[in-house]
C-alpha cells in the first residue's frame, strides 16, 4: 500500500467505528437512533432503575395510608372452641384415697363474635394517617429530585456524545486538510525548496492526529454505552444526539426572578416536609396522655349454659354491648421525657430547615454565575476560532511563499483546531450548566 493508500485506509477505519461498535454477537448491526434530549429524558424516567425503584415507595406509601385510614373501621373477631371435657374427681377423703366421680356434662363448645369499635384515643388515627401522608409527599419530592439528578445525567452523557461528534467530524476533517497539505509539501522537498525535516514534522503531526481521532472514537463508543444504561438501551446500540448545541437560545432571567423561586425547589419543598413531620410526631406523642373512648360488643352461641346461675344443659345465646373508658395515669411520668425530645426534634428541623434554605441559596448563585460565565466563554471561543482561522491562513500562505517555518504552520493548524474544540467544549459546557441551574430550581 502506498504512501497517499494507507493514511486513507486508516481513516475509513475510523469512520467505520460507530458502525463497527453497533454489531451485536449475531453479526446483526442496529440503525444508530437519532435522539433529542428530551426523548433520552422521556427514557431515563421510564426505565432508570433507581427512578423505578423510588416511584415503587410511593405506591407503597400510598397503600400504608389506605392501611391507617383503615384502623377507623371497627375491629371484629369471630372466635370458637369444642372441647370434652373429663367425669370431675373430687377428693373428699384426701389426696391419696379414691375420689369420688363428679358426673357433669362433657361435651362444651362455643362459637362468638368479637367487635371494638374506636371512637376516641387522642386523634392519634387522624395524626397516623396525616403522618403517613407527610412521609408519601417527602417520597414523591425525593423520587422528584432524584428524577431531575437522572436527567442531568443523562443531559451530561448526551453533551459529552454531541460534543465528541463534533470533536470526530473537526479530527477527520484536518486530518484531510492535514494530507492535501502533505503532498503540497513532498511536492516542495523534490524541488529542493524546504529541508526534508518540514516533511518529517508535518508526518508526525498527521500521526499525532490519527491517534487523537482513535482516542475521540473510544470516548464515543464509552459514553455511548453509559447513556445506553441510563436509559435502558442494549449496550451495542449508537445513539446520535440530533439536538445542537445552542446554549445562546436559552433564555436566562435576573437573578431576582430566581431568588423567589427559592421556595419550590426540591431541598426547601423537603426541609418543609420534614419539619411538619416532627411537629405531627410531637402530637402524636402528646397524645400518649389522651383519654381512651371506645365501643365493644360480643355475641355468642354456646353450650351448657353456666354464665348465669341456675346453669342449664342447653344451647343459649347472649349479646353484649358496652363503652370502654381507659386513661393510662402512668403516661404523665413515662411520656415527659418522649415529649421533651420530640419538641427538641421539632427545634432541630426548624435550624436543619434553615441550614438548607442558606445552602440552595448559595448553589443558586453559583449554577447562575457559572451559566453566565460559561455563556461569556462561548463568546470568546467563537472569537477565538475567527483569528485562528484568519491565523491559519497568513501563516499558511507565507509558509508555501517560503515566508515563515514550518514550526509556525503546525502550531497555527494546532490553534485553529485547538480553538475550534474549545468552541464545542464551551457550548456543551454552558448548556449543562443551565441544566445543572434548572436542577437546583426544581425545574429540571
Amino acid at each position: 500500500m502506498n504512501s497517499c493508500g494507507k493514511p486513507l485506509f486508516i481513516i475509513y477505519l475510523v469512520l467505520n467505528a460507530g458502525l463497527t461498535y453497533g454489531q451485536q454477537q449475531n453479526g446483526q448491526t442496529q440503525p444508530a437512533l437519532q435522539l433529542p434530549l428530551s426523548e433520552i429524558w422521556q427514557k431515563a424516567d421510564s426505565f432508570n432503575k433507581v427512578n423505578r425503584a423510588k416511584k415503587l415507595q410511593v405506591d407503597e406509601l400510598t397503600e400504608n395510608i389506605s392501611d391507617s385510614k383503615a384502623e377507623r373501621l371497627p375491629e371484629l373477631m369471630a372466635s370458637g372452641y369444642f372441647e370434652d371435657a373429663s367425669n370431675l374427681p373430687i377428693y373428699d377423703r384426701g389426696i391419696f384415697n379414691d375420689p369420688t366421680l363428679h358426673n357433669i356434662i362433657h361435651t362444651r363448645y362455643k362459637i362468638g363474635v368479637d367487635g371494638y369499635l374506636n371512637i376516641y384515643n387522642g386523634n392519634k388515627t387522624n395524626l397516623k394517617i396525616a403522618e403517613g401522608k407527610i412521609v408519601r409527599e417527602l417520597a414523591v419530592y425525593h423520587q422528584q429530585a432524584t428524577a431531575a439528578d437522572v436527567r442531568l445525567l443523562a443531559a451530561a452523557y448526551y453533551l459529552d456524545l454531541k460534543k465528541s461528534y463534533i470533536f470526530q467530524t473537526l479530527m477527520v476533517k484536518d486530518i484531510a486538510d492535514q494530507e492535501k497539505q502533505l503532498m503540497k509539501i513532498k511536492v516542495l522537498l523534490q524541488h529542493g525548496v524546504i529541508l526534508k525535516s518540514d516533511l518529517l514534522r508535518a508526518d508526525l503531526k498527521l500521526s499525532h492526529q490519527r491517534l487523537s481521532l482513535i482516542q475521540i472514537n473510544n470516548d464515543i463508543a464509552i459514553t455511548n454505552q453509559k447513556l445506553n444504561i441510563l436509559i435502558g438501551e442494549p449496550d451495542e446500540q449508537v445513539i446520535v444526539p440530533a439536538d445542537e448545541l445552542q446554549p445562546d437560545s436559552l433564555a436566562i432571567k435576573p437573578y431576582a426572578n430566581y431568588l423567589a423561586a427559592l421556595d419550590h425547589t426540591y431541598d426547601s419543598r423537603i426541609a418543609v416536609e420534614e419539619n411538619k413531620l416532627s411537629e405531627i410526631r410531637l402530637k402524636n406523642v402528646k397524645a400518649n396522655t389522651s383519654l381512651k373512648v371506645g365501643l365493644y360488643a360480643n355475641f355468642q352461641y354456646a353450650y351448657p349454659e353456666t354464665f348465669l346461675y341456675p346453669y342449664s344443659a342447653n344451647i343459649y345465646s347472649l349479646g353484649i354491648t358496652g363503652v370502654k373508658v381507659s386513661f393510662p395515669l402512668s403516661s404523665y411520668y413515662l411520656n415527659a421525657h418522649k415529649q421533651k425530645a420530640a419538641a427538641i426534634e421539632v427545634q432541630k428541623q426548624q435550624v436543619l430547615r434553615s441550614d438548607v434554605d442558606d445552602k440552595v441559596r448559595q448553589r443558586l448563585n453559583e449554577a447562575y454565575l457559572r451559566f453566565k460565565e460559561m455563556l461569556t466563554k462561548v463568546d470568546v471561543a467563537r472569537s477565538n476560532v475567527g483569528q485562528a482561522a484568519e491565523n491559519y491562513r497568513i501563516v499558511q500562505n507565507t509558509y508555501f511563499n517560503q515566508a515563515s517555518l514550518i514550526t509556525d504552520l503546525l502550531d497555527a493548524d494546532v490553534q485553529l483546531l485547538q480553538t475550534k474544540f474549545d468552541l464545542a467544549s464551551a457550548q456543551a459546557a454552558a448548556q449543562l450548566q443551565y441544566y445543572q441551574l434548572q436542577n437546583v430550581l426544581g425545574n429540571l
